[in-house]
């Protein structure tokens, strides 16, 4: 992937349609989770041959969504901040989505479905075990059943991370095709 202006404003498209998902589903609890950004971390790892900086495009889109929703929240635009405690290790699971599209390369179908539901899943496991061991409000009780707990309260936000990733997917990869090849298509190479 070579920097170049049809790359900017693909990025920017990226950025803009994950502040986007935030501002309109954020807020409502049925759709909390329903965002581009573990499609977008995948798509950096099946794409990106420097390994380096397929790590930067999902946390740009990812910090400037943040930092929009937080700019709206400041305004009472928006009813929460757009950063908060403890934010980063958030970062760092979706780097591990990062890593998922870099180890199945994406060359294939199946490999591209895989990644679709490996990097949600993992996302899900780790970012909740994350909530459950921190347990800041004392929510969760200290012990298996309450780790189970923990998995069972983020469920609705595990599924639609797991159906916005599946969708937004394959929008990414056709419309990166589109801007950088000028030709629709599903597929990496």
């Amino acid at each position: 992937m070579k920097f170049s202006k049809k790359l900017i404003v693909f990025t920017l498209l990226l950025v803009v349609l994950t502040a986007a998902c935030k501002y309109f589903f954020g807020p409502d609890i049925n759709w909390s989770g329903f965002s581009p950004v573990i499609a977008v971390a995948l798509f950096s790892g099946f794409i990106v041959k420097e390994k380096n900086a397929s790590f930067l495009l999902p946390l740009l889109a990812l910090f400037i969504s943040d930092a929009v929703i937080q700019l709206l929240y400041t305004q009472d635009l928006f009813p929460y901040a757009g950063f908060y405690s403890g934010q980063w290790k958030n970062y760092l699971v979706l780097l591990s989505c990062t890593a998922v599209g870099i180890a199945l390369k994406g060359r294939s179908y199946s490999s591209l479905l895989a990644g679709g539901v490996a990097a949600p899943t993992l996302f899900f496991l780790v970012s909740n075990f994350m909530a459950w061991q921190a347990n800041i409000d004392s929510l969760y009780a200290r012990n298996f059943g309450g780790l189970m707990t923990c998995y069972e309260a983020g469920l609705p936000f595990y599924r639609n991370s797991l159906i916005a990733t599946l969708l937004f997917l394959p929008v990414v990869l056709v419309a990166y095709n589109y801007l950088t090849k000028e030709k629709a298509a599903l597929k990496l190479a």
